[in-house]
């Protein structure tokens, strides 16, 4: 009877330790589990602009509304003013998942998608919401496709605005107005023929130089927002401003793809969320900006005389749009823009 009770005993504590053991296992595969479930990743923004710009206070307001929704699995990681990357390094840095996120300017997507281009077409957009829903539409939807297809993920287009034109030789009233003048351009074929269809000079030049150009009489005028305008002071080395809003300025955000495959689905989800978010409100940013700036070029040129500043009524607008727009038929070959994506844009209502 003792030995039956003895074998009991150690067959009971066999089980005991076996069962603890199995509930040793399931406790450690729980942990485990947990965390791969709240495993973080860290996402590198990366811009060029400081941090009180439309684009700069976007990026934050992205920063926290994703960190909100992923409860801070993804940390996002703002590096502003060219702190990691200048933008003409910052598309092969997010190739090489170097960098997770940037917001680049159309231009320098020239060589890998040209089509972008598109939006560098005078008089394309009636007003800024016809802009956005070309953008959120389905010809912003085929750009960001062809983006895409060269290994980045487009995700959203960003503001900064419509352009305008300026001169310190003559105001621009009407299209002959520009003819002679020099007019300091970005690259861009576009931009290129734009001026030559106004019989006008185009000077590819470097931003950083413009201020310069105009100062020392190298270019008579220049485009450019109203933002870029009054923060690099070109009013000062100008005498004539002209609200033409015949071009436009913006921005695509991009990600890499190899950060982008590396999220889980619930994650993405997030990320696309926050991003729409983010650019409700860098729009909101954009048109604020540039709304107050252009006041206070107004109240510049109202107490010094040093600059007038004219509003092209819809006839005049509609005289320069006739002079430039017969360009449009030159980028129709889908290698440059496209014939289909102009004429989808000029059809978006």
């Amino acid at each position: 009877m003792k030995k039956i009770l003895t074998g009991l005993v150690s067959s009971v504590a066999l089980a005991s330790v076996l069962f603890t053991g199995c509930g040793d296992k399931k406790a450690s595969d729980d942990k485990t589990m947990e965390q791969e479930v709240k495993k973080t990743y860290v996402l590198k923004f990366s811009h060029v602009v400081s941090a009180n710009t439309p684009k700069g206070k976007a990026a934050v307001y992205f920063e926290k509304r994703l960190e909100e929704l992923t409860n801070n699995q993804i940390d996002v990681q703002i590096y502003p003013s060219s702190q990691l990357y200048k933008d003409n390094a910052v598309l092969k840095a997010i190739k090489l998942n170097s960098v997770q996120m940037a917001a680049p300017s159309f231009s320098k997507f020239g060589k890998i998608v040209p089509q972008l281009a598109l939006f560098d077409l005078p008089f394309l957009f009636k007003d800024i919401d016809q802009l956005h829903r070309v953008q959120d539409g389905i010809v912003g939807e085929k750009l960001k496709k062809l983006v895409s297809d060269k290994g980045y993920i487009a995700l959203n287009f960003w503001d900064n605005h419509f352009k305008q034109l300026s001169s310190a030789k003559k105001a621009l009233i009407v299209p002959a107005d520009a003819k002679g003048q020099k007019f300091r351009i970005m690259s861009s074929k576009v931009l290129e023929a734009q001026f030559h269809a106004l019989d006008a000079n185009p000077q590819m030049m470097p931003f950083s130089e413009v201020y310069s150009g105009l100062q020392q009489g190298v270019i008579d005028g220049q485009e450019n927002t109203i933002s870029n305008i009054y923060t690099k002071k070109f009013y000062e080395v100008q005498k004539y401003l002209t609200i033409t809003n015949h071009g436009y300025l913006g921005y695509l955000v991009v990600m890499s793809d190899k950060f982008w495959n590396s999220l889980p689905a619930d994650l993405q989800a997030h990320v696309t969320t926050a991003m729409n978010d983010a650019t409700k409100k860098e729009r909101e940013y954009a048109e604020e900006l540039n709304n107050s700036q252009l006041k206070e070029l107004q109240a510049y040129a109202q107490k010094t005389g040093k600059l007038e500043i004219f509003t092209l009524t819809q006839d005049q607008k509609d005289a320069w749009k006739s002079a430039v727009s017969k360009i449009y038929p030159e980028f129709y070959d889908t290698s440059v823009i496209g014939e289909e994506l102009i004429k989808a844009a000029l059809n978006t209502k």
